[in-house]
């Protein structure tokens, strides 16, 4: 790794302290603006598309969270701007994540939207974002299906980069067969085929065993685990590479320890990742391998400062949701900075596009030609640290994007 985490385990057992407390902590005092320019008193209005209920409400909990920390870091100023953040709820589905759009857009004349959870929404979006010439940083939701925009810049990551960065590992590691399997879910697609075109891509790779097997979890909640489970057991496969959502990976790896399977695994780390995954899934995923572009023990100055902020004002680890939009406030930072007085949407979105380099808690990184990270991603372990589970940081794995 470029920056081993020197202080990684007291990170850790501070962190693990309070992270089983679970319960908010006190605000943090404002610090002054990015930029010192206090005397502008020009509001900028930015729409946050979070949702607020269902099953995505981890997530857009965190993307609230990571967005809010760095306002209060810098006195609720983004590039000198007083800031109007105007909430709006996604849902979890084409119809609902329009009508938070048109909401913002047309009844708040925002300058500048962020967040977005889910898939579905950032898809169903699109259009209606480009036509409005309105920009949206997301920090979220990032499909392989997005395709070619001028508006919509994200600061997560594209949804197969994580199996990609696991394909090219494991590639390298000879004599080790792996066994791939996952749920019926869009995501989970994408993260094989991003596993597979990596591994596949690289010469003398080692075998995969068999086809890759897709277990109906999602159209199937309740189905038996017992035949797949054995079929992995068969296969005399040295690894399994797992992409599965949070709901089916409960089930499934819990069948898996119940089973007494001990396989290595490797897996997305979303599937390990936000405020409730590691308490949902406890000691069935102890030992887990995941690739995330984030991990909270990293040690460098940004995510120092970011990582010790979160958990005096919330009592918990920083995910890489929240660290995605806490970058997407510095992202706007940046750019409102560079904008001037011309705080037209236009004139925000061609800000963004001169951007250089961020200084973020995952390490620096910098928007590529289709508005996404150029990025590092790291390999992570789950393991017990004190009296909680943590994704402890392992190695780098790549740069992608």
């Amino acid at each position: 790794m470029s920056e081993p985490g020197l202080d990684r385990r007291q990170l850790l057992r501070l962190f693990g302290a309070i992270g089983a407390a679970g319960v908010a902590g006190p605000a943090l005092a404002a610090c002054g603006s990015a930029d010192g320019s206090a005397a502008d008193t020009t509001p900028v209005r930015i729409g946050m598309i979070v949702p607020q209920a269902g099953g995505n409400k981890p997530i857009g909990d965190d993307l609230i969270a990571g967005f809010q920390l760095y306002l209060n870091l810098h006195g609720s100023r983004l590039g000198g701007h007083p800031i109007q953040l105007i909430m709006a709820e996604e849902g979890d589905s084409a119809e609902t994540g329009r009508a938070a759009v048109d909401k913002l857009i047309k009844e708040h004349a925002v300058q500048v939207m962020s967040g977005v959870a889910g898939s579905t929404v950032m898809t169903a979006i699109r259009d209606q974002v480009e036509a409005a010439q309105v920009p949206l940083l997301g920090s979220n939701a990032s499909p392989n299906t997005l395709g070619s925009v001028k508006y919509i810049w994200r600061t997560s990551y594209v949804n197969d980069e994580a199996g990609r960065a696991l394909g090219g590992y494991l590639a390298t590691r000879r004599n080790q067969s792996v066994y791939v399997v996952s749920d019926d879910s869009e995501p989970a697609r994408e993260q094989v085929s991003g596993f597979l075109r990596t591994f596949n891509g690289l010469p003398g790779h080692p075998d995969v065993v068999g086809d890759p097997v897709q277990i109906p979890l999602v159209s199937s909640p309740n189905l038996p685990l017992g035949s797949y489970l054995n079929a992995i057991h068969a296969s005399g496969a040295r690894t399994v590479f797992a992409a599965f959502s949070a709901d089916t990976a409960i089930p499934f790896f819990k069948a898996w320890r119940a089973a007494g399977m001990s396989t290595p695994i490797y897996a997305p780390g979303f599937v390990t990742e936000g405020p409730t995954a590691l308490r949902d899934l406890g000691d069935s995923v102890s030992g887990l391998y995941t690739a995330m572009n984030y991990a909270p023990d990293l040690d460098n100055g940004a995510n120092r400062t970011f990582a010790s902020a979160f958990q005096q004002l919330y009592n918990m680890l920083p995910s890489t949701y929240a660290m995605a939009s806490y970058d997407a406030a510095a992202v706007l930072d940046k750019a409102l900075a560079l904008a001037g007085s011309d705080l037209s949407p236009q004139s925000i979105n061609t800000a963004l596009s001169e951007l250089g380099e961020i200084d973020s808690p995952r390490g620096s990184w910098q928007f590529n030609q289709t508005r996404t990270p150029l990025q590092r991603w790291y390999l992570r372990q789950v393991r017990r640290e004190g009296v909680v589970l943590t994704n402890t940081l392992l190695s780098d794995l790549a740069m992608l994007g």
